[in-house]
């Protein structure tokens, strides 16, 4: 009795986990963009990524964006299309490419904390030289003018602030709800605006603003944080479901808007 009680309630939080997407899938099959997966492949190594195109005339920027630390599900696909939405071919890579069972990639994880737990596997490394052949892929892509910019959720912000100290091959950096780098010394290498987009009730994320806020100005960087208040780790996503609460919602309406405006700067 024990076992199927616990089945039950494991299969129960995954039919949550599913149900809370849906809308997400929905906006993804409505999208009247193209879509299509491509695979990113470099010397021994490859990742497979979600690849969106805008419906525009003349050839775009690429926006590289990067997963919540549950991987590329369909929030995170839907996230991309959005943006791509705003005019911009947005590149989805999955870091979980081949590391779920039978080497599979997120979708291919039993739920949402296998995929979590798989992500704080990840060697920085791996992910720095993912996000490099990335970059590349992207300024060759023939719709796009060569330019190139990263945003983040989450695990993915922290990866997109740590990335900023890896590269200079990147107009701007979108830092959603993520940390800066520990290592003071580390933002001496960033060469291109940190934009930040915090929740006012995160204060885990919040209290590392002030230190890279400092030592940005120390090294002479640009790093512009904007706080929501009222607004939750994760806002980006809880914003948009239909059960989102007034906070989310207002800061993912002004992040969004916020956001266009300074990708039209690139």
């Amino acid at each position: 009795m024990k076992n199927t009680a616990v089945f039950l309630i494991l299969l129960t939080i995954n039919l949550i986990q599913i149900k809370s997407q849906d809308w997400a899938i929905k906006q993804l099959e409505n999208s009247p963009r193209h879509q299509e997966n491509i695979t990113v492949s470099y010397g021994d190594e490859s990742i497979s990524c979600f690849l969106v195109y805008p419906e525009v005339s003349e050839k775009a920027p690429v926006i590289i964006l990067i997963h919540e630390n549950r991987g590329l599900n369909d929030w995170a696909r839907s996230m991309a299309d959005q943006v791509a939405a705003m005019g911009y071919i947005v590149i989805a890579p999955d870091f979980l490419t081949g590391k779920a069972p039978n080497g599979g990639n997120t979708p291919d994880f039993e739920n949402s904390d296998a995929a979590r737990s798989a992500i704080y596997e990840l060697s920085p490394q791996l992910i720095t030289n993912d996000l490099k052949a990335v970059v590349s892929y992207a300024k060759k892509i023939p719709a796009s003018n060569g330019e190139v910019a990263v945003m983040g959720f989450c695990w993915g912000g922290s990866q997109t602030f740590r990335f900023a100290t890896n590269t200079d091959e990147v107009e701007a950096f979108f830092v959603f709800y993520g940390t800066g780098p520990k290592d003071p010394a580390d933002y001496k290498d960033i060469s291109a605006p940190v934009y930040g987009f915090y929740g006012g009730n995160d204060n885990r994320v919040n209290s590392t603003i002030d230190m890279s806020k400092e030592i940005m100005n120390e090294y002479n960087k640009t790093y512009k944080p904007e706080i929501y208040k009222g607004a939750g780790h994760g806002f980006m996503r809880a914003g948009q479901a239909p059960d989102a609460s007034p906070e989310n919602a207002q800061a993912r309406k002004e992040a969004l808007s916020r956001l266009k405006k300074l990708l039209e700067e690139i």
